[in-house]
């Protein structure tokens, strides 16, 4: 067997053993990245949202499309932290362990320019994007640790590496996933965890997307920018298929990194 059926065999091996957790995996990105880990050989998922009725819809799907995979759901409100503990508890009390964590649960506020939003609003605003990511972390880390082994990808945007009007609340959340997530990597790394965040610009066909093409600031301001993705917007998939790599062995050296997976828009 080569280097390169023994490496393609060690990731199918991983993915098959390992237990993923998703937060934000009832749409988007982070449904397309459960996807993804179950197309890879995963075969026990645990999906979190706040949505019950949209939790249970995506399940019956799942199971539909991969019936070989243990797919669960769970409603939590990420920014309280007790909920965070309890949905990891609810992980390890069924399978034992967390091998994989994905945080895709940025908040749904859109880009406005600072002196038209409501001082009252900001504290939410920065709080909604930042603390799920935060709490689902710091819930997971122990047990990571314990077994010496782990992985978490956080997703932020480019408004944490590019100043862009409209973003100053958003950017600064960003901002902070972003050095959260570089920090726990430098920790944990004694203790054989990475972390990554992957830090896209727009992303087509996402609820996020359509919410601000609706808006005649945020269109114009997103307008702008598609322009400059030669290389083609990204979307879900595209996503889904970075977050994998990220999981899996073949980047088992690669940590604390912000990655810019946008088409061309901008280099960081």
């Amino acid at each position: 067997m080569s280097a390169t059926e023994l490496f393609a065999e060690a990731e199918r091996a991983f993915f098959r053993d390992a237990v993923a957790v998703v937060a934000g995996g009832t749409s988007g990105v982070g449904l397309a990245a459960a996807q993804r880990f179950a197309a890879a050989g995963a075969r026990r998922i645990l999906l979190i949202g706040r949505n019950r009725e949209r939790g249970a819809s995506v399940v019956s799907r799942f199971e539909a499309a991969h019936p070989e995979v243990e797919v669960v759901f769970e409603s939590a409100n990420l920014l309280e932290a007790d909920d965070a503990l309890r949905v990891v508890a609810s992980a390890i009390d069924r399978w034992g362990a967390i091998d994989i964590l994905v945080n895709s649960v940025n908040g749904s506020h859109g880009p406005r320019l600072l002196h038209r939003t409501d001082i009252h609003d900001l504290f939410p605003q920065i709080t909604s994007q930042l603390m799920g990511v935060v709490h689902m972390c710091r819930a997971a880390v122990p047990s990571m640790q314990e077994r010496g082994t782990g992985v978490i990808v956080n997703i932020a945007s480019d408004a944490a590496k590019s100043p862009t009007p409209g973003e100053a609340a958003i950017g600064a959340a960003m901002a902070g996933i972003v050095m959260f997530t570089r920090t726990m990597a430098m920790e944990l790394k004694r203790n054989g965890i990475r972390a990554n965040v992957v830090t896209p610009s727009i992303i087509e066909g996402t609820g996020g997307y359509e919410r601000v093409m609706q808006d005649e600031f945020t269109a114009k301001l997103f307008g702008k920018a598609i322009p400059l993705a030669h290389l083609g917007v990204v979307n879900a998939e595209d996503m889904a298929e970075l977050i994998a790599f990220l999981c899996s062995p073949r980047s088992g050296k690669l940590t604390g990194q912000a990655i810019s997976l946008n088409g061309g828009i901008s280099a960081h």
